[in-house]
């Protein structure tokens, strides 16, 4: 994972300082710059420990659920573009549909936990292009391949199915893991991705975009660490979803004991994905004609 962000980013940032260049700034006038709003529908997908199996590249296509978002971009250069977004989506895991050719299926089934978390994002992103237009909107190519990067914030609040109710019970007030504080709803995030941008005609543009979210918390999932002591755990509700009590424990008794191993061994962190397709609508720029004396 870290490879992914390190090289992904470097390539970014590395295109970004390529294309701009002061000789693109004189030549590229303000009459060439525009802004474009954007509407789209997005599919957030998640790695983590309730992943089917306990692999980065492990995904579950039918936990899919569709989101939106909305965007504005500015474009600076012939390469470069700045774009600011909000979008909405929602990811979510279950131990149930763990692949049972993983070495560590049977501990993460007996495990018995599952969440589903809506994801409220701000972004900002830089966009490279990699197909340059020195002209104004009106002659932009009918195809561009871009990447970007840049920062995010993203509000979330992972839920757990209470079988015994059938309702969602909100999981970072139960600190299930016996935690003193629980973890932030509201957390840091690093974009980056890239797509393919397509002209429809003079103001209309549609891209199709993947983007990974490099994030900095282990509980997307309410699941990061080991398990509690039951005595922390004074609610009924903290029990059950902190050791599932309604499991049979007879198969692996002790796995679940105080200091055992819950989530991922390792400083590893959930990650998250969304995959979208965007409609953007280029604003007219509008053009002040020279005054003749």
């Amino acid at each position: 994972m870290k490879n992914i962000f390190t090289y992904s980013t470097a390539v970014v940032l590395g295109l970004a300082l390529v294309a701009t260049p002061e000789a693109d700034a004189q030549q590229f006038s303000k009459r060439k710059q525009y802004n474009s709003i954007g509407f789209s529908l997005n599919a957030m997908n998640y790695f983590g420990d309730l992943t089917p199996v306990t692999s980065f590249t492990s995904l579950r296509l039918g936990a899919t659920r569709v989101g939106a978002g909305v965007s504005i971009t500015r474009r600076f250069y012939p390469r470069l573009s700045g774009r600011f977004g909000l979008s909405y989506g929602r990811i979510s895991g279950d131990d149930s549909f763990v692949n049972d050719q993983d070495p560590d299926a049977r501990f993460r089934n007996n495990r018995n936990m599952n969440f589903r978390n809506d994801i409220l994002e701000a972004s900002a992103v830089a966009i490279v292009d990699l197909i340059e237009n020195r002209n104004n909107y009106l002659k932009r190519p009918d195809f561009v391949p871009y990447v970007f990067a840049g920062v995010a914030g993203f509000y979330s609040n992972p839920q757990g199915l209470d079988n015994r109710t059938g309702n969602y019970v909100d999981l970072q007030p139960l600190k299930t893991e016996g935690q003193a504080t629980a973890y932030g709803k509201t957390q840091l995030s690093i974009p980056f991705g890239g797509g393919i941008r397509y002209r429809i005609n003079r103001n209309f543009d549609a891209s199709l975009e993947i983007g990974w979210r490099k994030t900095f918390t282990d509980y997307l999932d309410d699941v990061g660490g080991k398990y509690a002591d039951q005595s922390k755990l004074t609610t009924d509700a903290a029990a059950y979803f902190g050791h599932n009590i309604t499991k049979d424990r007879t198969k692996f008794p002790g796995f679940d004991n105080a200091g055992e191993q819950r989530g991922d061994s390792g400083n590893k962190t959930d990650w998250y994905i969304v995959t979208g397709v965007t409609l953007n609508y280029i604003l007219t720029p509008r053009i002040k004609n020279p005054k003749f004396r």
